[in-house]
């Protein structure tokens, strides 16, 4: 299976792509590369457009999806983000701080067709957030995945759902479950401090509830 750390469009608060913002003197995508490494995961790649990705040891695969401009959504989809691939892939949110836990319980969970891979309230006491977050879909059936982003971009263009559509409706629109209305009991929970990084200061935040 290909690991693929998606690494798109950034926001323009951050002086370079937030996926390099260090923890603990690491880039969060090199660590990312680097837990997957010791969980014995060697086909993995970077999804981006920004040359600032090469030179972390994977391929960098060019996929540009227009989606934030100042801040706000402009044009294009999220889901358009994940990059079009033959066989098994792993996409894994490049914003991720993942904890050693979470990382290999990605790695070893089976699926058939996809899974999805997120925190779920009640949260823990390292936790950082006050909401759930996605970190990774694991997708074996990539048929199934491509016809729910293009369901997902027709129902939004219809007006169906309450927000622009990011991971949480494309999973509800893959599970087939009510499009608006987020449930925390179908998808594989990771409970620790496994977080993204939305403000310069979530790095922080995440050091210091770090072991």
């Amino acid at each position: 299976m290909k690991y693929i750390i998606m690494c798109g469009g950034d926001y323009t608060k951050w002086e370079k792509p937030r996926q390099l913002t260090e923890i603990k003197g690491e880039a969060i995508v090199a660590r990312t590369i680097r837990l997957l490494r010791e969980n014995g995961v060697n086909d993995i790649a970077i999804s981006s457009n920004n040359e600032a990705f090469e030179g972390y040891g994977v391929p960098v695969l060019k996929h540009k999806n227009s989606f934030y401009v100042e801040d706000r959504v402009q044009e294009g989809y999220w889901v358009n983000g994940f990059y079009p691939i033959d066989g098994p892939v792993c996409y894994l949110f490049g914003d991720v701080v993942f904890s050693e836990e979470a990382i290999k319980k990605i790695v070893e969970t089976p699926t058939d067709d996809i899974e999805f891979f997120a925190s779920r309230p009640p949260f823990c006491e390292a936790y950082t957030k006050q909401w759930a977050e996605p970190f990774a879909f694991k997708v074996v059936n990539n048929n199934h995945l491509r016809d729910a982003i293009d369901k997902v971009i027709e129902l939004h263009k219809l007006g169906k759902f309450k927000r622009h559509p990011i991971a949480w409706e494309l999973w509800q629109v893959i599970k087939g479950t009510p499009i608006n209305l987020i449930e925390y009991c179908n998808y594989i929970v990771i409970n620790d401090y496994t977080c993204d990084i939305d403000y310069p200061g979530d790095a922080a935040k995440i050091e210091s509830v770090m072991p």
